[in-house]
């Protein structure tokens, strides 16, 4: 009897046949890397280089002056040379005529008589969250205790005034001499610390009951300018006043005629004004509700009367 071949011999061959050509003509697969599985994890795995922070602008006076010309209300004014050096040099030393800025509703927050190591560096911290800046008359013998302060203020882009050395009327008012040589002892101490010195000053206790008319003439001669102010915290008033008070006072002075253009603001940053720190946060936010912008106090800046 003639034997039969299996039937399924020749299927499983063919099977074998095509499985054969698939692999010769498939291309060689690599190993395919392990994707995130959402975009925020792409991010998340792509390293990013933090932005460097924007330096501070500033205006560095010309040797003759001549660049002090109305511009922006909110950049600090300097001068890279003290008064002995432009007097070595030949450089002018008395400030031209300056016309002043003709802004909109501005206000100009001062802090006097530091800095300390610890009000003003809380008022820095406030100013940064805010978004604003300052203009701080410090003080020689206060700059020279606290210079790493005094750098934070200029390297956050506040503005820096003179405000004497050691702030005693005994050495200021007896006569114009006096009070010059206070103010440049402190150039000396500020330009010692940050290679610059102001071009603004503001008087001990104010100009009035102070100056006589020779001192506008030799502080113009000497290259500054003064300011007082035209509101007041009263933080300096005797009788412990409190955060509120601060608040109240620059609320009210604020809606008041004298200041519905321009609001040059006198606070205090040294020792013993805790309440001043307290109540910033919220006069900060009163004069953004009334619209005004923040400037910085320089040789441009109007008068306050």
């Amino acid at each position: 009897m003639q034997q039969k071949s299996p039937k399924l011999f020749p299927a499983l061959a063919l099977l074998v046949l095509i499985a054969l050509a698939a692999f010769a003509v498939s291309p060689s697969k690599q190993p395919t890397p392990p994707q995130p599985a959402t975009q925020e994890a792409a991010q998340e795995q792509t390293p990013t280089t933090p932005a460097a922070p924007q330096a501070p602008t500033r205006i560095f006076a010309a040797d003759d002056f001549s660049n002090l010309a109305p511009d922006a209300p909110d950049v600090p004014v300097y001068d890279r040379h003290t008064l002995a050096e432009r007097r070595a040099q030949g450089l002018v030393t008395a400030l031209p005529d300056i016309a002043p800025y003709r802004t909109g509703k501005t206000v100009y927050l001062t802090f006097d008589d530091g800095p300390d190591g610890k009000n003003t560096p809380a008022v820095l911290d406030i100013l940064h969250e805010a978004g604003v800046h300052a203009t701080f008359y410090v003080t020689g013998a206060q700059a020279e205790a606290h210079p790493d302060v005094l750098q934070r203020i200029y390297a956050e882009g506040h503005a820096i005034g003179n405000h004497s050395y050691d702030h005693r009327y005994e050495k200021l008012y007896p006569d114009v001499n006096g009070f010059l040589a206070e103010m440049e002892r402190t150039d000396e101490v500020i330009h010692a610390i940050l290679g610059v010195r102001p071009l603004i000053l503001r008087a001990p206790g104010g100009t009035i009951g102070h100056f006589t008319s020779a001192y506008a003439p030799a502080i113009r001669a000497s290259g500054y300018v003064e300011h007082d102010w035209n509101v007041s915290s009263a933080d300096a008033a005797p009788g412990h006043p409190v955060a509120q008070d601060f608040i109240d006072n620059i609320n009210y002075e604020t809606d008041q005629a004298a200041a519905a253009r321009m609001a040059i603001i006198l606070m205090h940053s040294s020792e013993g004004h805790e309440e001043t720190v307290k109540a910033l946060p919220a006069i900060i936010q009163i004069l953004k509700d009334k619209g005004y912008a923040f400037g910085v106090v320089t040789p441009m800046t109007p008068q306050p009367w």
